[in-house]
């Protein structure tokens, strides 16, 4: 049995070496590691593949989450509803803009945002919602929208873990997670669904006007060369980055196919367990699993953690301390929420290994390791 990875990133890149090196020595003999072609390409194809009208690349997700919020034009104390139980980069870049993060429960079965604990948190200094597509399954998009234009707002959708995800909607129609809100961000750090071989984003929105801003932040505010109009930042996609992300962008949507395999053995391997909920599918989307999580009852997670790591199997706790309990949120209020599902959650989650190249011998491994413990 090969050794089991968290994200098996080496053999992923065996399987397309060929193509990505030539593509990187490609970029080398060009030397246009800035904005260089592919830089272009890529924008174009992963437009074309989600539906949207713009795609605008940057150096990482986070800067995707800040850009989006720059280009909305808030101003300091402006309230932003987002989920808690997610990854810090998500409420840090509200916090960095001067903007008052305003905490709300998930939906347990899903780990998304609840759109009924939004609704409630709306005040009139809500100036925009952040729902995260946690895991690679997404948020209630078609409520959240439906609530998000009675009240006017904003929708910023945190894609970084769902890329390739479909949302359905009640009428049988679809759309790709982040092209349903006003902007959609995501990143592709090297683990997810679609990582490049270092830090990369993306921002995608139908809105021309928007998407102008957009650009013009992630490139120091300026329209023309030397014109800057306004204050950004300096936010750019590598071309080399660029070029692999090509490769694997062709390949997504079999990615997501073998994850979802790997995915459905866990259920069935878990099924009917007292003590494990598996990770449930929204009927609304088709889940892409950048993580499979599963939520224990009476089972000492950091036992089962450890027990793993001495049966060489790798697992994480995504996340064990949600953003309302983090330090860097005490000045906003942070300790003051109480989130009882959140900190519930945060307690009991553990992910096991999903990557694209799980094989049965593995999934049986590790899967046994993991009765064994909470059976035992």
């Amino acid at each position: 049995m090969r050794s089991i990875q968290m994200v098996d990133l080496k053999q992923q890149y065996l399987h397309i070496k060929s193509e990505v090196d030539a593509a990187i020595h490609e970029v080398l003999d060009s030397c246009a590691f800035i904005n260089g072609k592919p830089v272009q390409d890529f924008a174009q194809e992963l437009a074309q593949y989600l539906g949207t009208k713009h795609v605008v690349p940057c150096a990482n997700g986070t800067d995707a989450l800040q850009i989006s919020l720059m280009a909305l034009g808030l101003q300091p104390g402006d309230e932003v509803i987002t989920p808690s139980f997610t990854y810090v980069a998500t409420t840090e870049v509200i916090a960095l803009l001067r903007l008052k993060p305003v905490f709300v429960e998930v939906d347990p079965r899903t780990f998304c945002i609840d759109p009924d604990a939004m609704a409630k948190a709306i005040t009139p200094k809500t100036k925009a919602i952040v729902p995260v597509h946690l895991y690679g399954q997404a948020s209630a998009m078609e409520t959240i929208m439906e609530i998000a234009r009675k009240h006017r707002l904003p929708v910023v959708e945190d894609n970084a873990q769902a890329i390739g995800c479909d949302y359905i909607f009640k009428d049988g129609s679809t759309k790709k997670t982040g092209t349903i809100g006003t902007i959609g961000c995501t990143s592709f750090f090297p683990s997810k669904n679609l990582g490049a071989y270092g830090d990369a984003g993306a921002i995608f929105t139908d809105d021309d006007a928007l998407a102008e801003q957009l650009k013009m932040i992630a490139n120091h505010g300026q329209r023309a060369r030397y014109y800057h109009d306004l204050v950004g930042c300096n936010s750019r996609l590598d071309t080399i980055q660029a070029a692999v992300l090509r490769i694997k962008l062709r390949r997504l949507d079999e990615y997501a196919a073998a994850r979802q395999k790997a995915a459905d053995y866990y259920n069935k391997a878990f099924a009917g367990h007292s003590k494990i909920t598996t990770h449930v599918t929204a009927t609304y989307c088709n889940h892409v699993f950048h993580q499979y999580t599963l939520v224990l009852n009476d089972v000492d997670r950091n036992g089962l953690n450890e027990y793993l790591a001495k049966k060489q199997v790798p697992s994480m706790i995504y996340y064990p301390v949600p953003a309302h309990r983090q330090k860097m949120f005490s000045t906003f209020g942070g300790m003051a929420y109480q989130l009882a599902l959140t900190d519930w959650l945060s307690e009991r989650v553990i992910s096991l290994p999903m990557h694209t190249e799980l094989d049965e011998e593995q999934l049986k491994y590790i899967t046994s390791q993991v009765l064994e413990f909470v059976n035992h």
